[in-house]
């Protein structure tokens, strides 16, 4: 698909808190609230700053399509995405997990909402299987 990764920057800052309190995307959040300026503007420095979270914006021709993590967790890295609302439904989702599963180490998990049947399929897409469902959330892996 020509999906380019970039690492995110402060810069990126409206447009993450805008696909982050999008509602479709707020339902698929561990935590669902919509999140203030200053707590995302803290959220993302702190996030830009850790050695074990690395966050980039998803590019295709130029312009932003979502946004792919990774948080290293003990051996694992633990993948989290977003697609813009705008590019919903057109495969940017597995374009863009599989860009990120390019640059991340191995074993990776996904931690999903059994709801969220789009990032189900999406985990499934690469390859991660269904390992537990604990407290709400579907466990996906790869090892």
């Amino acid at each position: 698909m020509g999906i380019r990764l970039r690492p995110a920057t402060e810069l990126d800052a409206d447009l993450l808190l805008a696909w982050r309190n999008d509602p479709v995307t707020r339902c698929a959040c561990r935590d669902g609230h919509i999140v203030g300026r200053d707590e995302h503007a803290r959220w993302l420095r702190e996030s830009l700053a850790s050695p074990t979270r690395k966050i980039f914006i998803a590019e295709l021709s130029g312009s932003p399509v979502g946004t792919v993590r990774y948080d290293i967790d003990g051996a694992d890295y633990e993948l989290s995405w977003t697609v813009a609302p705008e590019c919903r439904g057109r495969g940017v989702g597995k374009s863009i997990v599989r860009a990120l599963m390019a640059v991340a180490g191995r074993p990776v998990r996904a931690d999903i909402k059994p709801d969220n049947v789009a990032s189900i399929r999406i985990a499934m897409a690469m390859g991660l299987e269904k390992e537990t469902e604990t407290d709400g959330l579907l466990r996906f892996v790869l090892r």
